[in-house]
């Protein structure tokens, strides 16, 4: 699976849910995409199953956690669901 097909699931689901999406324009190492619903905004980076964030993204995505942002790498359309099913419920999932 490509992490284009994870794109595509996200961006489907985002429309379900009703979760404004904004994608990432230029910032080096920030994820890919900020979703916004019921009052809370997480950041989403999209990898393809088995992948990782590089060094740069991990290094920002940790930076994002310290000031107390919801960073989550997904890299399966399952998860992405649980993500953006949560996000759309109000719940936190930590």
């Amino acid at each position: 699976m490509l992490e284009k097909s994870i794109e595509s699931h996200f961006k489907k689901r985002c429309k379900e849910l009703k979760i404004f999406v904004a994608k990432n324009t230029g910032m080096r190492g920030i994820p890919d995409r900020i979703c916004v619903c019921n009052g809370r905004t997480i950041w989403v980076e999209l990898k393809k199953p088995g992948e990782k964030p590089k060094p740069h993204q991990e290094a920002r995505i940790r930076e994002l956690e310290k000031y107390g942002a919801e960073v989550y790498v997904l890299d399966n359309k399952e998860d992405v669901d649980v993500v953006l099913e949560h996000l759309a419920s109000h719940e936190k999932l930590r």
